[in-house]
């Protein structure tokens, strides 16, 4: 039993040694974190109404915003770029780090009370089209997740941060499975007893066991915190990167405070529509995009402080294709399946057929722009690879004021539905990536620009092609050979189609000669190699 528990922890504590190895782990895991979380979100619509989960998502808007300003403006742009340059100093680390964790705690606890006691007056502010009686539900729950969820959700993403910074991504990935884990049990077990409470209950117990989970970290990378350190002048450099990303979460988070105000105008339900369909199209962006653009900082850091451009240029061109050739199929997909696709992942008892459509033209909209939302990721911290922090701040501060003048004349203006707001993100990142990219380009003085442009011609048009002849037989298949009203048989239909798409997709990218189709090869060897490994390791025990 000794030997299977330190096996365990020799997988677990792993280290990676390169961007494929790392973001293969991270899509890995990504993919059970966020099956996990939709059966969150599908256990919750067997429990309430699309009505009753507006109140529930609407409370978590304001600890949102505190945990995106320490957590997202932070940990990417500065706290990791600082963990690696004194890495190889460990009395230097330990109180440059420990200097800038009480900081952000002392942030934090400052952000809880003055939010918790201003709630009564930001609330109605922020959701005009709830009743009095539903803001007053919103006001409480906010409150209880800003006291139980938040210090443990913070304190444990920034166990994640430290393990990232060492390249251990495995156990910062298990985290967030016990966090929605819990939140599906006690929704289950308590929501017919405490009503929305039950699962306000799991989000508060999830939040401590994700901490919980991450502290054997200290250990490993053998970091001692030291709780009453102040540094100034790594404080000073710690704002200097700090500064501008927190600019650009607020200015995001802003953004995302305008969809909820106004899809609190659009009817009831309408924010849970729009969350939902959000959150599908984020699961391709994260799987994709996330993981690599979170698997590439460490490397990009450690190159530009080598002063290593070329590899700089060709470790982003090369990930840039990577993540359009994966997700560019991805977004037709989610266009053309919509439907099914929210009925699988949200077809609980009280989620109505109003809303699976509501849910499903919205999804459509988004996914037009997840191979430019996926590549966001990867900008963005390729710039804060260079301890540039200041050019994301401006442009999406850009991005998000195209993005809330649409919104306002889609809804406004033209009176259109919940599905409008989609249209004005996918337009608003789109603009985003675009000009992220030409600064970049100017920033390490080019890129492939040719090779991308060529090869993306080619990925769109074997997703076109694919899509043509899947669709029909998706209509074929559902309701003549498949009875879809049984959600077993939806899962059946998007398997059977989905392979039928990839498989049309990859063989047209292989007769168009696409050099990117052989990065799956190496994908799938990698897996091999670290499936050898684990049974290598395991195989010790006995």
């Amino acid at each position: 039993m000794e030997k299977f528990l330190n096996n365990t922890k020799k997988i677990i504590f792993l280290k990676q040694k390169n961007i494929l190895s790392s973001a293969l782990i991270l899509a890995s895991m990504i993919v059970i974190s966020r099956f996990f979380g939709f059966l969150r979100y599908r256990t919750l619509t067997i429990f309430f109404s699309k009505e009753e989960l507006d109140l529930f998502f609407a409370s978590f808007r304001l600890s949102d915003i505190v945990f995106e300003i320490l957590i997202s403006g932070a940990l990417t742009s500065a706290f990791i770029p600082i963990f690696i340059k004194y890495e190889k100093r460990q009395e230097e680390l330990e109180n440059n780090i420990s200097s800038i964790i009480n900081f952000m705690m002392l942030g934090l606890f400052l952000f809880i009370f003055t939010i918790f006691v201003a709630a009564n007056f930001i609330i109605p502010i922020i959701t005009p089209g709830f009743s009095p009686k539903d803001i007053s539900y919103i006001i409480t729950f906010s409150r209880i997740l800003l006291i139980g969820q938040l210090p443990f959700l913070v304190l444990g993403n920034i166990l994640s941060g430290m393990a990232q910074a060492n390249k251990i991504f495995i156990i910062t990935a298990v985290a967030p499975i016990i966090y929605n884990l819990a939140i599906v049990l006690t929704t289950i077990f308590f929501s017919q007893s405490f009503w929305i409470y039950g699962p306000l209950i799991g989000v508060i117990l999830g939040a401590l066991l994700f901490f919980i989970i991450q502290l054997p970290l200290i250990f490993i990378i053998n970091f001692h915190y030291r709780p009453f350190t102040i540094k100034k002048s790594v404080l000073i450099e710690f704002f200097r990167l700090f500064l501008p990303r927190v600019f650009s979460v607020i200015t995001t988070q802003i953004d995302l405070t305008i969809d909820l105000t106004l899809s609190s105008l659009l009817g009831p339900g309408s924010y849970t529509v729009f969350f939902f369909a959000q959150h599908l199209q984020l699961f391709p962006v994260s799987l994709v995009g996330m993981a690599i653009g979170q698997a590439s900082l460490p490397y990009l850091s450690e190159l530009y402080k080598e002063e290593k451009f070329i590899e700089i240029k060709k470790i982003f061109t090369d990930f840039l294709l990577q993540i359009l050739f994966l997700t560019i199929p991805l977004s037709f997909f989610f266009v053309f399946a919509r439907t099914p696709i929210v009925r699988f992942f949200f077809g609980g008892e009280k989620f109505d057929w109003e809303g699976t459509n509501q849910t499903a033209l919205t999804l459509s909209y988004f996914a037009l722009s997840l191979p430019f939302h996926s590549i966001f990721y990867l900008i963005v911290r390729s710039f804060y690879a260079t301890h540039d922090t200041k050019t994301p701040f401006f442009v999406n501060s850009f991005s998000v004021l195209i993005n809330t003048l649409l919104s306002l004349f889609f809804v406004f203006v033209l009176k259109l539905p919940v599905w409008s707001l989609a249209i004005s993100f996918s337009i608003s990142i789109s603009v985003n990536v675009f000009f992220l990219l030409w600064f970049f380009y100017k920033k390490i003085t080019g890129f492939q620009v040719d090779r991308i442009l060529k090869n993306s011609v080619k990925f769109y048009f074997a997703s076109f092609v694919s899509a043509c002849f899947s669709y029909p037989l998706m209509k074929l298949l559902d309701g003549l050979i498949l009875n879809t009203v049984r959600t077993i048989n939806v899962f059946f239909l998007l398997v059977i189609i989905f392979s039928f798409f990839v498989l049309l997709y990859l063989f047209l990218a292989w007769l168009l000669n696409v050099e990117e189709i052989y990065v799956l090869a190496k994908l799938l060897i990698k897996i091999k190699e670290m499936k050898k490994k684990i049974i290598e390791v395991y195989t010790e025990v006995s």
